[in-house]
């Protein structure tokens, strides 16, 4: 199992249509095989900040969920939306330990 966090900086008049247009990720995303979980969080203090939460079951998981057409559809349609280019770090999993525990 592996995470990335994915931090996105919107600019401020595009807050709401990110967050229709990511939900909609969210929404076809967590259906695929290999996808654990897929979290949109906003920051209390700064609205203008997001991380995305991605758990995947493998790599290969990852490499198919970005050649998904509403992953592809995503990201052209919200780079522009972008106050910086996002940031995506990828974790390994320590706990929970087992996929099961999800």
């Amino acid at each position: 199992m592996l995470v990335y966090l994915v931090n996105v900086s919107v600019k401020p008049e595009r807050i709401k249509d990110f967050i229709d247009a990511t939900k909609e990720n969210h929404n076809k995303t967590i259906q695929e095989e290999g996808n654990l979980r897929f979290d949109v969080i906003q920051n209390n203090d700064d609205p203008t900040q997001f991380v995305l939460y991605e758990a995947y079951q493998s790599e290969e998981a990852v490499i198919v969920h970005k050649q998904t057409e509403h992953y592809l559809f995503w990201k052209e349609l919200v780079a522009g939306w972008m106050a910086k280019p996002r940031i995506g770090i990828k974790h390994k999993v320590i706990a929970p330990a087992s996929e099961e525990e999800w």
